[in-house]
């Protein structure tokens, strides 16, 4: 049974097999960026803590970051994917990345664990007082799409962004 688990420095080996199982593609949700070393031990550990640090008050947000929160998808000891709750939006993740991305490792897909972890993060936003909740996908991943589908979206449109040809979906919480 999956379980969404805060990120820890002690799951390092499980996360670098869930990384590499991505071949390079993006891993959405979760939260990494080039700039982040998470091959050395040191460098995983100053990652995790960056990423639980986000939802804090103290936390400086540059560029287009904002208050976040992150889990990683696990069972057992495997690392099947990442998901992520953005607390606001900028003008930016407005027109294409919305509140809450995820992804799931290839190896693990076809499974319906992105439809149980989406749901369960619905529950998240929805006790942060979050009134809705948007979500994007390329427009080329129908896999995605069905996930948001099954989950309450509902299409508000699809358009050229900064991702590439978006579908877009709001998902209302209350």
């Amino acid at each position: 049974m999956p379980q969404l688990i805060t990120p820890t420095a002690d799951r390092h080996k499980a996360w670098l097999a869930a990384r590499d199982d991505w071949a390079g593609a993006t891993q959405h949700g979760s939260g990494l960026s080039p700039e982040h070393d998470v091959d050395s031990p040191e460098g995983f550990a100053a990652w995790v803590t960056w990423l639980n640090a986000q939802p804090g008050n103290a936390f400086v947000y540059p560029d287009d970051r904002v208050p976040a929160t992150y889990w990683w998808i696990a069972e057992d000891e495997d690392i099947l994917g990442a998901i992520s709750l953005r607390h606001r939006l900028t003008p930016k993740l407005l027109e294409a990345g919305g509140n809450i991305g995820y992804g799931i490792r290839p190896s693990s897909r076809g499974r319906g664990v992105a439809t149980w972890a989406l749901r369960e993060v619905i529950r998240e936003a929805t006790a942060t007082g979050l009134d809705r909740a948007l979500l994007t996908c390329d427009e080329s991943n129908p896999a995605s799409a069905r996930v948001i589908e099954h989950c309450g979206g509902v299409l508000e449109d699809i358009r050229d962004t900064w991702l590439g040809r978006t579908r877009r979906y709001w998902i209302t919480l209350t």
